[in-house]
């Protein structure tokens, strides 16, 4: 039974342990550390939402949906950015010039955890600790303990699972000064976050400290900045977790010559601006006797004016101040932890960087600044230097939202990631850098924004037209050498028949071959399985899918299971933020056998795409799995395997290819590759999709044109990724048992108007995304298909009505009540689904960030049928 750390005596007793269990962990190798460190960022990642309720539950602070983002970041970030790093014995060894590094660790490591961000800094230096062989004992801040200590115990019992000595990562129960004092006193080194108070505690200790400072951060927009990206960054940084990142903006800064465009800019966007009496009651309300008030400390900008006795508009983002004076007097020039920010008129660009100045000087020093500048501009260039030159702070973020950029790898992916944000000896700091494994000399980094690289990736070989399918089956024998051929198909199409003209081609080939026909719609984990049971059995050189996305979906992931027998499917199935990044690599598939996919409807694109959907039977949960391992080798558009289609299934893949191809063109990844193809599958779609329904076989111009126009968005969905409309699909379908396709049609209305919006609440998370311009998009799509409209929302409008136009015509009901009239029971699920749409794979592409209330508004708009 684990001993409750209450007291001098138990914290003196629970160091002991823990310097025993470092002494085993230093002889650890480089082998065990990394596998430590893997399974402890895989548990802290899929304790994201747990975590983030429990620390907005204790402190009453920030926003739930940001937490998971940030203990989510702390996970999986941390992981990616060192998991090839070696920390262990000889790190480097130089033949030519005889140098080499040896590491070491330093031994117990007592960390302070603030209150403001205290799950997921305890992620952070727990695996920071273990990665360099560290021990580490937690000291919660008293009003985040049981959320800070839940994150320890979970983190702990998962490092213990992984082979770590038992008692490497401890915890105070009961904090309290005394007891912070003596840990810090005991301990060899300190990791401190927090306010000032605790990080000159922590150098006054007699022991190292690795102790950040406050932050004060000016964002300075230059004449020459894109001004939509310069306001919607600091938007889209100061409401994060109601802006208490402490590298967030406390104050806007304007050459006035751009100062009205800007001003009108951050109102259009749902900032409220005081006037001169509203200036001075938020004066009295963020200093409280000279020091922030802590009532605001990550409230919302509504709660904060309520509590200064203003009135603002409902939605309010951020409450701007326009004041004069950097004076440490004057409350607005403070950090304040929360969405409020000062606004400064300055005569020109070096006024400008003076007022930073004497900001950063004020409180902040060392911290980080920012500016919105053109580096193309050759003034603005020169400018640019005199920044860097004049800052004196530790990060200089460009062209960046502060909160997220400062923290690394998210706008500029060599600035490290990280949760402890050094000062450098400006701040009073012994560390100048983003806080990691490695803190030696004090730097100043500029850190450019930048996009990342996009990629167009599908099947080495599409093959379309009629009859195709013989042709591309010769490369079997003719090409490949193939010998043995195992199908996924479904129990339909197998008994009736409409699997024999691929076995004759086999047989023609003399290829031997075994059919799988236990596929049912949503296939299940235990499907799976069972399939790939029997590939093992069969030792297959080939696997060809064949049917529709359920046995094309079922397919790969046996395919994963046949390769990769002791492959864990929670692993597979691990939410990334980027795919790029994520902590779980996807296995390597191919080498076993080669995949070939023959859809026989139009319209999930499983052919040509990196994703599969499985079932959890035992949880009822789909889970989207996405890697381009998944791609297959080969896919066959042959609508000789269409004809016969019921309309049902007709309806239903045919309005899903609808929403693969709208999400894709609004997706935060589309790209001009995708763009091309979803605008073409649009315009054929709803010119072929009412033929091919009303004329089944009859008509094979309209089978023909949607069979490719459902691979055309496929494969531009593959690349840019889908959005909420697929994640509440995903759920909806799981819990009422409906047609995928038919969940995306009852969601896609409520997608596109809340996706619209000019002023989400938060807009998405990715380098290219500069600000919202989603009803742009949607309107594009509307010209595309030769809507007409005043401007941009009657174009949307137009859209919408052709969508249930199609709807109507292809036999689709209006609202979720008509497919599930019990209200009860949707009520009774809907906060379930609400949450695992939010956590679902495709929500991290969609260009509106969503909460969790937005999601749960928009399936109830969904069911009654009422437009916002």
């Amino acid at each position: 039974m684990e001993k409750i750390v209450d007291s001098k005596e138990s914290l003196i007793e629970l160091i002991d342990r823990v310097r025993l269990a470092q002494k085993k962990f230093a002889e650890f190798s480089q082998e065990q550390v990394d596998r430590i460190f893997k399974e402890v960022a895989m548990a802290a990642n899929k304790a994201r939402i747990e975590l983030a309720k429990l620390a907005v539950e204790e402190t009453k602070m920030g926003v739930m949906e940001d937490k998971v983002i940030k203990n989510h970041y702390a996970a999986e970030y941390i992981y990616n950015a060192y998991k090839n790093t070696k920390t262990c014995g000889v790190i480097s060894n130089d033949m030519t010039y005889g140098i080499k590094t040896i590491a070491e660790p330093i031994g117990v490591i007592s960390a302070l955890i603030p209150t403001t961000n205290p799950t997921s800094t305890t992620i952070f230096k727990i695996l920071i600790c273990l990665k360099t062989r560290n021990a580490i004992i937690i000291s919660p801040h008293p009003r985040a303990k049981r959320c800070t200590v839940a994150a320890a115990k979970l983190l702990a019992e998962a490092a213990a699972r992984a082979g770590a000595p038992e008692g490497i990562v401890g915890w105070i129960d009961a904090p309290a000064v005394d007891l912070t004092e003596l840990l810090m006193k005991k301990s060899d080194t300190i990791l401190a976050t927090g306010g000032p108070g605790m990080v000159k505690a922590a150098y006054s200790s007699g022991k190292p400290a690795l102790g950040v400072g406050a932050g004060n951060v000016p964002a300075v927009i230059d004449e020459s900045a894109d001004i939509l990206n310069a306001v919607n960054s600091i938007i889209h940084s100061k409401v994060f977790d109601n802006g208490m990142i402490c590298a967030s903006e406390q104050a806007v800064i304007v050459p006035e010559k751009i100062y009205a465009t800007v001003k009108k800019e951050f109102a259009r966007r749902g900032c409220a601006f005081l006037n001169d009496n509203e200036i001075e009651l938020m004066r009295k309300t963020i200093l409280v006797d000279g020091s922030l008030n802590s009532k605001i400390v990550g409230q919302t900008a509504e709660q904060i004016a309520e509590m200064a006795g203003i009135t603002v508009p409902q939605g309010t983002k951020i409450l701007i101040g326009e004041v004069e004076s950097t004076d440490i007097s004057e409350a607005f020039a403070h950090e304040k932890l929360s969405p409020v920010l000062a606004m400064y008129k300055a005569k020109d660009i070096d006024d400008a960087f003076s007022i930073a100045e004497k900001l950063i000087e004020g409180g902040g020093a060392g911290h980080t600044s920012s500016v919105f500048i053109d580096e193309k501009d050759e003034t603005a260039k020169k400018n640019l230097k005199k920044f860097e030159e004049r800052m004196k702070t530790c990060r200089i973020l460009v062209n960046t939202p502060a909160a997220h950029g400062g923290i690394g790898d998210l706008y500029n992916f060599r600035l490290i990631p990280s949760l402890t944000l050094g000062c450098g000896s400006w701040g009073g700091n012994s560390v100048p850098d983003n806080v990691g494994v490695k803190n030696l000399l004090n730097i100043k980094t500029v850190a450019e924004r930048r996009e990342n690289m996009l990629w167009l990736r599908c099947p080495e070989k599409i093959y379309f037209k009629r009859g195709c399918m013989a042709t591309a089956l010769d490369e079997l024998r003719d090409e490949l050498g193939k010998k043995r051929v195992f199908i996924v198909t479904d129990n339909f199409l197998y008994t009736n028949g409409y699997t024999r003209p691929i076995t004759d081609k086999l047989d023609e080939l003399k290829i031997d071959y075994t059919v799988f026909f236990d596929v049912e719609p949503d296939p299940t984990l235990e499907c799976v399985k069972m399939g790939a049971e029997r590939m093992r059995e069969f030792k297959p050189d080939c696997i060809l899918a064949f049917g529709g996305g359920s046995a094309m979906d079922a397919a790969k992931i046996c395919h994963v299971l046949y390769e990769h027998p002791d492959v864990s499917f929670d692993d597979l199935a691990m939410r990334f933020m980027d795919i790029r990044k994520r902590i779980n690599k996807f296995p390597k598939i191919g080498e076993k056998a080669y995949f070939i996919a023959i859809p026989t409807s139009a319209g999930t694109g499983s052919e040509v795409t990196p994703f599969a959907v499985i079932t959890d039977e035992k949880s009822g949960i789909k889970y989207p799995i996405a890697d381009y391992e998944l791609i297959p080798d080969m896919a066959i558009v042959d609508v000789d395997f269409h004809m016969s289609a019921p309309k049902s299934l007709t309806a239903a893949s045919g309005i899903d290819a609808v929403t693969h191809a709208l999400e894709a063109y609004v997706s935060m990844l589309a790209t001009d590759y995708t763009d091309s193809l979803s605008l073409s599958a649009l315009k054929i779609i709803f010119e072929y999709l009412p033929r091919a329904y009303e004329n089944g076989e009859k008509d094979l111009v309209a089978r023909e044109k949607m069979a490719n126009a459902a691979t055309m968005a496929g494969m531009a969905f593959a690349n840019s990724f889908l959005g909420i409309c697929h994640s509440m699909a995903h759920k909806l379908g799981a819990a009422f048992n409906l047609p995928h396709g038919v969940s995306n049609a009852l969601m896609i209305n409520e997608v596109i108007r809340f996706n619209s919006s000019e002023r989400p609440l938060r807009m998405g998370t990715f380098p290219q995304y500069s600000y919202p311009h989603t009803a742009r998009r949607y309107a594009e799509i509307a010209e595309n298909l030769g809507l007409k409209g005043k401007n941009d929302d009657e174009k949307i409008d137009r859209l919408i009505e052709l969508i249930d136009n199609l709807k109507e015509r292809i036999g689709i009901k209006k609202t979720i009540r008509d497919y599930v009239p019990d209200e009860k029971l949707f009520m009774s699920k809907l906060d379930t689904i609400t949450e695992q749409a939010f956590d679902d794979q495709c929500t991290a592409a969609n260009p509106r960030y969503p909460m969790m209330s937005e999601l749960r508004q928009i399936y109830l708009n969904a069911y009654h049928g009422i437009q916002n």
